[in-house]
């Protein structure tokens, strides 16, 4: 194949094929490797994406579809100071909730003695 030939593009559907190629039983592991224009260090990765990936489903299925929770202490960083802010703005409308509640009694009381006041004065 001369360079300006360009090979199929590597998907993840094409590198699962290849890993498949390789582990058939007397598979001519160079020359699979030639067909898919690959070298035997490409293999040797996608086999350990391919079985890391594989042991991640089943335990992710034997959790009862549950996903992995591999977080990196950045990603566990900022979930946390999302959750303060989430609990930050959860207690301000709280508080306004609680305001607005206590403003809203005090108008309708307002409104009920008006109303009373009214009707004893028209009588």
């Amino acid at each position: 194949m001369s360079k300006s030939e360009s090979r199929p593009r590597m998907t993840a559907a094409r590198k699962f094929e290849l890993y498949l190629a390789t582990h058939a039983t007397d598979a001519p592991l160079g020359e699979i490797l030639r067909q898919y224009g690959v070298h035997l260090n490409d293999l040797r990765a996608i086999e350990r994406t391919v079985e890391s990936s594989a042991l991640a489903g089943l335990k992710a299925q034997a959790r009862h579809g549950r996903q992995p929770t591999d977080l990196s202490p950045t990603q566990v960083q900022q979930l946390e100071q999302a959750l303060a802010e989430t609990t930050r703005a959860l207690a301000d409308l709280s508080v306004s909730y609680t305001l607005l509640e206590q403003r809203d009694r005090a108008e309708s009381r307002a409104s009920i003695q008006a109303n009373a006041s009214r009707r004893r004065s028209g009588k």
